[in-house]
């Protein structure tokens, strides 16, 4: 049994299978546009949803430990301070964006060493799968399912907030009803379904399918026009700055700026989704590690401009439960024209934030249901476009309706703490592979291991203890719902499963 639960692919193995004829997937990306996507997914949510929540901390109906997060409760027990709420960072949000930051950069170092060594689709579940065993590999799989859906379903809420703002602007008013979530911790459940971020799901659902090539041109787009509308925003609303809005910095102390931290955390995963798209890419041993660190700095200064700049416009105080700050603190100052540029730079980020999620998600379910995992059905491929299609309607549809139920601070939240597991996992497969597999070509490496490696596994789970309670009991129902369909259906129909004596 043991044997079964932790035997790994081999990595020559798993490139073989890749090159299938009738599951290979075609290859068109160059490191420009795989960096394009990664900025593609970076920036939309951090910058133009969070920021606003993280700084402004959540306030809940009704009291609880569960809503503390866990390093706060371990520090204090049953007289948590965040049992009324999760903590804000204040204006120190912009402190946060620089330290999530550094530790992305530990796991971007891992991740581009086995991208660049198992360029394959599937990303931190194949690198896991090579080296950890099958049984970590579908924990991470199974996780990585959950990160990619529950972060666009949170973005999908955020594009639905700023389309009503946008349409504001020219008196234009949305109903309730068709705008806004069922669900908010803040005021419990209502008769509402946010149809526009449905719609949005599926619109790029349907682009997905059609083919790689058309939905990274259409991103590459999308990211060109956002970037517009950051540099915008900075330029313009830096000369509203009132420097009394920065005090206090650290209005919750380092618990906040850990917590807010741990909640913009998924933004900064678009490099996560550059190594999904490994087996699409035509030279994955340079292009994958150019594109995941260049995508990486590049959103990281303006993550921490744009922080600056929000919370030197507005007190951080007002962004509690909005999903579209930056329009707000737009329109707070007086300036409606730029309001609309920047909303609509905003609406481009988070689409093309969106189509890369989806796309990462759907080749998810793609590599596991090639692997025997997951039902046959998820790794066809459309015989014209050449896309993994079921995949990819399934992953929709799986975004779509939760994202028209519930809030962006409840959907955050429950994002990150995904995120950061399947990133420690990878620099673990790092350190692994270095022991049991030191000759194989690598034509990047991490520096200074085991040093870099441990270090993002260490701050990984700092930031995974400033998660609430709440989400680590979410965490493991989920894992454990996956761990039953593991070893009830997944284990016997694994292409590495031994065949039973008859």
């Amino acid at each position: 049994m043991a044997s079964q639960l932790f035997r790994c692919k081999d990595i020559d193995q798993l490139i073989s299978d890749s090159e299938n004829p009738e599951k290979r997937l075609k290859k068109t990306l160059g490191w420009i546009t795989l960096t394009a996507l990664g900025i593609g997914a970076i920036i939309g949510t951090g910058i133009f949803v969070l920021t606003g929540t993280a700084a402004a901390g959540e306030s809940v109906e009704y009291p609880s430990i569960l809503k503390a997060p866990v390093l706060d409760v371990l520090l204090h027990g049953a007289h948590a301070t965040g049992m009324s709420g999760r903590p804000g960072a204040g204006p120190a949000i912009a402190l946060s964006f620089f330290l999530v930051a550094v530790v992305c950069g530990f796991a971007g170092l891992c991740y581009a060493e086995l991208a660049s060594m198992i360029p394959i689709a599937g990303s931190a579940y194949t690198y896991t799968y090579a080296t950890l065993g099958e049984l970590v590999a579908w924990i991470i799989g199974w996780d990585l399912i959950l990160e990619y859906a529950v972060s666009n379903m949170a973005v999908a809420v955020g594009f639905s907030a700023y389309i009503d703002s946008l349409l504001e602007t020219f008196g234009v008013h949305l109903p309730v009803a068709l705008s806004t979530p069922a669900y908010s911790p803040a005021t419990g459940w209502a008769l509402h379904f946010n149809l526009i971020g449905f719609l949005i799901v599926m619109l790029l659902t349907v682009l997905l399918v059609l083919g790689i090539r058309e939905s990274a041109g259409a991103n590459s787009i999308m990211v060109a026009i956002k970037l517009v509308a950051i540099f915008l925003f900075i330029v313009f609303a830096s000369k509203y700055i009132k420097p009394v809005n920065w005090h206090p910095f650290m209005p919750n102390g380092w618990q906040g700026v850990l917590t807010g931290g741990a909640i913009v955390f998924f933004s900064y995963i678009g490099f996560d989704s550059v190594s999904t798209a490994a087996e699409e890419c035509k030279n994955p041993k340079r292009d994958l590690p150019l594109g995941i660190m260049a995508s990486l700095f590049v959103c990281a200064t303006l993550y921490v401009g744009v922080a600056v700049v929000l919370t030197g416009i507005q007190p951080y105080q007002i962004f509690k439960g909005d999903a579209a700050p930056v329009a707000t603190a737009l329109h707070n100052i007086g300036l409606g024209r730029l309001q609309q540029w920047v909303t609509v730079g905003a609406l481009m980020g988070m689409i093309s934030s969106l189509l890369v999620y989806q796309l990462g998600q759907a080749r998810v379910w793609f590599a596991m249901s090639r692997d025997g995992l997951l039902p046959g059905a998820f790794s066809k491929v459309h015989k014209r476009f050449r896309t993994p299609h079921v995949a990819t309607w399934v992953a929709g549809i799986f975004v779509g309706i939760p994202a028209g139920i519930f809030d962006i601070g409840t959907l955050a939240d429950l994002s990150n703490i995904g995120t950061l597991f399947a990133f420690l996992l990878v620099a673990i497969a790092v350190l692994i592979l270095r022991k049991s597999q030191p000759d194989r070509p690598r034509s990047f490496r991490v520096p200074l291991v085991p040093f870099i490696p441990s270090l993002s596994i260490a701050t990984c789970l700092l930031l995974m203890a400033s998660l609430t309670l709440e989400n680590w009991i979410r965490f493991f129902v989920w894992l454990a719902i996956g761990l039953v369909i593991y070893f009830l259906y997944s284990r016997k129909r694994s292409a590495l499963a031994v065949p039973t004596p008859q």
